[in-house]
């Protein structure tokens, strides 16, 4: 590796801060974020996002702009103190918009904002997932044009897909397999050689940008189909009366069967990615039946569920209108505070068109966040009453150590979204 080199992270969230801070170990980075409470957070140690502990992340944190040849993490929104690096990582969101239709607006924003520092012989690498051909057709473009460089003779580009699985501590950055890829061969050593340099469980060079962007973008689309077809198992065995997790269970023991569970298919990854994907292959002439057909099985799973809570409050006897309902966990899956297009707001707004009382308890996911997303109350603390129906929709470590018989009225139901529940319930998805 070349030593007089120095990464600037652009986007510290949930992929980009587990990624500074892997590099921070062994190069000097810089961190920008452009939310000014985000940086200051992170200056003091603490990550909301729960992905980084505070004694790890003080261990590379710097108070001053690391030089070359130095390391350590450097967090900053001043423009300025990126103005020296030579590698550029981007790692902001891709999402969609209400049309489910992706959005590129912070690819585009930060890509102005590297090219405003962009110099000759700087190699810029972008990690959110696009559909193939989005880093060199509206990345590079915006690039070229702010900073007058021409692509692949002044400046370069690389694409390493993010494979952060937010939450889990045992399958960290680190310990990824890294897929890489540079704008010439020469580059795509560079950008391989750089990830190498901190990813322990190695790296594989895809012999172009637009293999790499496709390959990221299939991943999360798999497991989206894979999850769509137990979903629509779930709805044919609970019709034939038969518990699905248990035929789960016996086809597992084949080798080769894919251990897939139902559920709601939330989150800025595997519910998004897809959208991705049949965008491109929509604009090119050709209509993706099983994508689209996966996405829309699994975005209908919200209603879904609510219609079986309300079958079974019915037959216990319960009153729908007006009853009570304590909703565990809102946040997008478990362990984890992120509430970015979590499927448990489809459940919940469904339960209300019931005319029932949804509370909505999580100790991870932020009131102040949930509220403006969403406009749904939460309360991070157990509430002190008891409820006509208690669902357990997230399965946070926190609410399967706890005593739900406490929420729960005499007559009553207990559901179970996630299947991980032992006794005492009524029903599961």
């Amino acid at each position: 590796m070349n030593l007089d080199m120095k990464i600037a992270v652009i986007g510290l969230g949930y992929v980009g801060l587990p990624l500074a801070r892997l590099f921070g170990t062994k190069h000097a980075v810089v961190g920008f974020d452009i939310n000014q409470n985000r940086i200051d957070e992170l200056n003091s140690g603490l990550d909301s996002t729960l992905e980084i502990d505070e004694a790890l992340l003080k261990t590379v944190l710097l108070e001053q702009n690391p030089c070359m040849n130095g390391k350590g993490l450097f967090c900053t929104t001043n423009i300025e103190d990126i103005a020296d690096c030579n590698y550029y990582i981007v790692t902001v969101p891709t999402p969609v918009d209400k049309n489910n239709r992706p959005d590129l607006t912070p690819l585009y924003k930060s890509s102005e904002t590297v090219a405003q520092v962009l110099k000759k012989g700087d190699i810029v690498i972008y990690e959110s997932t696009v559909y193939p051909g989005v880093t060199e057709e509206e990345c590079v473009p915006v690039l070229e044009k702010i900073s007058g460089l021409k692509f692949n003779v002044d400046f370069y580009a690389g694409y390493s897909p993010e494979r952060i699985n937010p939450g889990d501590k045992e399958h960290t950055v680190d310990k990824i397999l890294k897929v890489t890829s540079g704008s010439t061969p020469e580059i795509g050593q560079k950008v391989n050689e750089l990830y190498l340099s901190v990813i322990t469980a190695g790296t594989y060079l895809a012999p172009s940008i637009k293999v790499a962007e496709a390959a990221k973008v299939i991943e999360n689309s798999q497991r989206d189909i894979n999850i769509a077809f137990v979903n629509e198992l779930a709805k044919i065995f609970n019709l034939m009366d038969i518990d699905t997790h248990e035929v789960l269970a016996a086809a597992g023991t084949k080798w080769n069967f894919l251990p897939f569970k139902p559920g709601l298919v939330g989150g800025h990854c595997i519910g998004v990615d897809p959208y991705y994907l049949a965008q491109k292959a929509q604009e090119i002439g050709y209509h993706p039946e099983i994508i689209l057909g996966g996405r829309r099985l699994n975005d209908s799973m919200g209603e879904y569920v609510a219609s079986q809570i309300v079958k079974l409050m019915i037959k216990k006897g319960i009153t729908v209108n007006e009853a009570s309902l304590l909703m565990l966990g809102i946040t997008f899956k478990e362990n984890c505070p992120d509430v970015r297009n979590t499927k448990i707001v489809d459940l919940i707004l469904s339960l209300k068109e019931y005319g029932i009382q949804v509370t909505v308890f999580d100790p991870l996911a932020k009131p102040e966040e949930v509220q403006k997303e969403y406009q749904i109350t939460t309360i991070n603390t157990p509430p002190d009453f008891k409820f006509d129906a208690v669902v357990l929709g997230v399965a946070h470590s926190d609410f399967l150590s706890l005593d739900l018989s406490q929420f729960k009225k005499e007559r009553n139901i207990l559901y179970d979204v996630k299947g991980v529940l032992k006794e005492g319930v009524d029903g599961r998805l």
